[in-house]
């Protein structure tokens, strides 16, 4: 009689069930070319429209006005984007995905990070159209520093979309769960210095953002578009995004589990 073959080893299993999840996703997300292409609308539309106005303007900031102006619309590309992914959970919800995917016995960690790996391919690809855009307009960045920003994307988005699912869990409906969401993305940005350096501002602005971790992360990410890659802002943002992104998957795996108890 033959010998039945060897069971999977736990990681091997978690690492099949994460690219299982990834695939059915974005498998959908390729489906939906307008999902791909309109999500960088509102960042290319600042670039257009915001970007020339800064030219030749005092902006307290080492580079030129475009490399002060484009991390902010990466980060900015990833906070509203991001943010916003926990709709997909409610709809799953409103239509018994989730029900079934919760007796399925795929990891919790698993269900989570496939969905936010596809998030952070689709955001990442989305900062590429925007940096092509930049660089028509007159960016001028290393290319080092460009893609240290592609991975700043990609961090701020597992853990800002891991914080939506999270949130998506636990309301009930779209409409409980916008507002949350707009209350905390507007500070977000305006504290952040994500359209301008925030030493432009009073000192007791300057103070108070610096309680946002996005700051951190905005701080770096110009940093690195001027190639000035062991500065402390660098330092300070790296670790800033890690435990962020920690905190907040390992908040929604927890999430993930309790709700499916």
């Amino acid at each position: 009689m033959s010998a039945s073959p060897p069971a999977p080893s736990p990681v091997s299993a978690f690492l099949s069930d994460t690219a299982l999840i990834f695939g059915r996703y974005a498998r959908q997300t390729l489906r939906s070319r307008l999902q791909m292409l309109f999500g960088v609308l509102m960042p290319l539309l600042y670039l257009l429209f915001f970007g020339p106005l800064l030219t030749g303007l005092p902006l307290a900031s080492p580079g030129s006005s475009w490399q002060v102006l484009v991390p902010g619309l990466l980060l900015q590309l990833a906070l509203f984007g991001a943010s916003f992914c926990g709709f997909g959970i409610i709809v799953e919800k409103q239509y018994g995905v989730v029900e079934r995917m919760r007796v399925t016995p795929v990891s919790r960690l698993a269900l989570l990070l496939g969905r936010v790996l596809r998030d952070a391919a689709l955001f990442v690809f989305q900062a590429a159209l925007l940096i092509l855009a930049a660089l028509a307009m007159g960016l001028r960045a290393p290319l080092p520093g460009i893609l240290i920003g592609f991975g700043f994307v990609a961090v701020l988005t597992a853990a800002l979309a891991s914080l939506s699912y999270a949130l998506a869990l636990k309301v009930g409906t779209p409409q409980e769960f916008g507002p949350v969401i707009n209350a905390v993305t507007m500070p977000s940005m305006l504290l952040s210095g994500l359209m301008l350096p925030i030493a432009l501002g009073p000192r007791w602005l300057d103070v108070l953002s610096h309680l946002m971790p996005l700051r951190y992360l905005v701080d770096a990410v110009r940093a690195a578009f001027v190639g000035a890659y062991s500065s402390p802002a660098m330092l300070h943002g790296a670790l800033v995004a890690v435990a962020f992104a920690t905190l907040s998957v390992t908040y929604c795996t927890r999430t993930f589990r309790r709700s499916a108890a």
